[in-house]
């Protein structure tokens, strides 16, 4: 394959043959001709002989690059997608079809708005004029140069991160001849500690074993600038006389600080500015390292790029926890929708409708109507603590205990196993205020509160409290007691039971509607079917809070009774 050994212009792209060297070739003009062999116009010239003799352009226009398909036989390919032609961005993988053939990252000139790290260019202007560093090759400046640039495409890599910052650490290791090299990273604290250790074989190293000097890190930090030494006999007291130096025969030390940039806003013209702490990148050396100027400034160019690396995977690990979060919420989401009733059925004796609006993507409200016998029905509602998973799963739970109603038991033991039961597992966190309710043919209600809003009887046209009292929600006090509580129910009495989402709905004023709002939505509303009326509360709710974000979820149930059947 024909190709520069270095890059001299902007726009590079580069190479990665089967056995993973990688080589770098600039566009110098367009069209830029690939294809296998040199026949031809070929500017690239690929040594597969599966790929064919007229492949693919890179053609120049208005500014930018475009990608076309010239009779490659096996199709090609942008990221995995095959393209007739593409337009090109920075870090655009180029394939051809063929299983364990060439590969080619496209690398874009840098915008004069884009950060210094941002471009190979840019890197080359950190480092010095192209001319310098072929005065250098003597020394194996363009060797080095060469590294600096396969770490810099690291930045692009679709390789597991542990395996992008030890390649890292090898090229900073055969850049500066180093025996051995850490990257150290803070804890929550702040301290300091080994995350990766390399040797100058590319072997890892154990980090536990090793004893880097924290003088010299220490220095780095505090002066936020690297401190290289090649002769530690020459170094200052502090640097020179510091144990783990003395102990290990250390005579060289490279400690580079690595920062996160950011950009300054406003209209001051300031440059970037360094962010918090990544990390340390730390070399040393039982021998005098010959740091040469090249050396320190290849050096610094990758430190920017580790510096990098680690940002991105700090958005990266960001990321995945955003995932984890809403994956976590698509499953609690899936939990409660299968406990919340949908399309309740009336009964013989009683009229139902319920609904459920969640401030979040998860809620930590329930409520049911359930048949326990032909002339018993259930009503339940309660608000689990918090939000998420956790409640969801709590809900859950609470479904399985009620469910003890449905089969007959005493509603006052059921009451009081699951508040010992989530006593006795703190773990769980949560407590949840219920109200529980067994309604007869005969119009005879059994009820049960523990911690919950009271409901509201809507009777002759007039609203009231079911009870005034309070009451403990269950899971918070091992000892709290649970009694039944019983009301004889008049045909067309009208029960709304409610979760503090309703009344505690605030408005752009943080003014609350409170019991007295709802209290008024259903004043004279007892002739109204209870779909009507439930239709009224939400209503008067949204004409209250007038789009106002809310903090908490919402819930209703409206259950009236019709006499005995």
């Amino acid at each position: 394959m024909a190709a520069a050994d270095s890059p001299q212009s902007e726009t590079i792209l580069e190479v990665i043959a089967p056995d993973k060297t990688r080589q770098f070739v600039t566009v110098t003009h367009t069209p830029f001709y690939i294809g296998r062999g040199g026949e031809g116009e070929n500017n690239l010239q690929l040594s597969d002989g599966r790929i064919s003799r007229h492949c693919a352009a890179i053609v120049g226009d208005n500014g930018g690059y475009r990608l076309e398909d010239r009779g490659n036989r096996s199709g090609l390919y942008v990221n995995g997608g095959k393209v007739q032609q593409q337009w090109l961005h920075d870090g655009d993988a180029i394939q051809f079809g063929i299983e364990g053939s060439y590969e080619i990252v496209f690398r874009a000139a840098a915008s004069p708005a884009s950060t210094p790290e941002a471009s190979v260019a840019n890197l080359l202007t950190r480092i010095g004029s192209f001319s310098d560093l072929a005065m250098a090759s003597s020394s194996g400046g363009l060797s080095k140069l060469n590294l600096l640039l396969e770490a810099t495409s690291l930045l692009h890599s679709q390789l597991p991160l542990e395996s992008v910052l030890g390649t890292m650490l090898d090229h900073a290791i055969s850049i500066t001849h180093a025996d051995r090299g850490l990257l150290m990273e803070p804890d929550a604290s702040g301290a300091l500690h080994v995350r990766l250790a390399r040797g100058n074989k590319g072997d890892n190293l154990p980090p536990e074993s090793l004893n880097p000097s924290q003088t010299a890190v220490n220095q780095a930090i505090s002066r936020q600038s690297s401190v290289i030494t090649e002769n530690l006999s020459l170094a200052g007291v502090d640097l020179k006389s510091a144990e783990s130096v003395v102990i290990q025969g250390l005579h060289a030390v490279v400690a580079i600080p690595l920062y996160a940039m950011s950009r300054a806003t406003g209209d001051t013209g300031a440059g970037p500015e360094r962010g918090a702490l990544l990390g340390v990148l730390y070399l040393d050396s039982r021998r005098i390292a010959a740091f040469s100027a090249i050396d320190r400034q290849i050096l610094d160019a990758l430190a920017v790029q580790a510096a990098s690396i680690l940002d991105n995977a700090r958005l990266v690990e960001r990321e995945r926890e955003r995932q984890r979060l809403e994956q976590e919420l698509s499953i609690a989401r899936t939990i409660q929708q299968a406990l919340i009733p949908h399309g309740l059925k009336d009964f013989p004796h009683l009229a139902v409708t319920g609904v459920h609006f969640p401030c979040t993507e998860v809620g930590g409200d329930y409520f049911d109507v359930v048949p326990v016998t032909e002339d018993r029905t259930a009503i339940f509602i309660a608000d689990v603590s918090g939000k998420g998973l956790g409640a969801a799963l709590v809900t859950t739970m609470l479904q399985g205990a009620l469910s003890g109603l449905t089969m007959g038991a005493d509603p006052v033991k059921v009451f009081g196993h699951f508040n010992r039961f989530l006593c006795h597992h703190a773990q769980v966190g949560r407590y949840v205020t219920m109200f529980a309710g067994l309604v007869g043919s005969d119009g005879v209600l059994e009820y049960i509160k523990a911690g919950h809003p009271s409901p509201l009887l809507l009777r002759g046209g007039k609203v009231s409290e079911l009870y005034s009292e309070g009451s403990f929600p269950v899971g918070l006090i091992p000892d709290a007691e649970y009694e039944a509580a019983r009301l004889q129910l008049e045909p067309n009495d009208t029960l709304v039971l409610f979760s503090d989402g309703v009344t505690e709905a605030e408005n752009i004023d943080h003014d609350l509607f409170e019991i007295s709002g709802l209290s008024s939505a259903l004043d004279g509303q007892d002739a109204v079917p209870v779909e009507a009326l439930q239709q009224s509360i939400l209503e008067s709710v949204r004409g209250f809070t007038k789009g106002a974000k809310q903090s908490d979820d919402l819930t209703l149930l409206v259950v009236r009774y019709r006499g005995a059947a």
